[in-house]
């Protein structure tokens, strides 16, 4: 599913809102969750997962063009670890 794939499915489901109002939501719920992650929080949305960051430690790269070796620098890098429930649903075992 793409962003406006979901914007649209929600905006079926609200039709009391307007899809500029839905988008508004989305787009608001998105910039929180990166806002978060930025300032070194957590986002846990119970049911589907957790939101947070790992570092990386700064290292040597190859440019896969030329072959060169490059710095990369340490960073963040955001990880999710998806919930239980949600891993139960993805792992259902089919019934004989």
């Amino acid at each position: 599913m793409i962003r406006s794939e979901l914007i649209q499915k929600l905006a079926e489901e609200n039709p009391a809102l307007s899809s500029q109002e839905v988008e508004r939501i989305v787009d608001l719920f998105f910039k929180e969750i990166v806002d978060r992650l930025s300032n070194g929080g957590r986002v846990e949305l119970r049911g589907f997962g957790a939101f947070t960051t790992r570092p990386r430690e700064a290292r040597t790269g190859r440019n896969p063009r030329t072959g060169e070796q490059v710095p990369v620098c340490a960073k963040r890098v955001p990880y999710f670890k998806p919930g239980k429930e949600m891993r139960e649903r993805l792992n259902v075992k089919a019934e004989h």
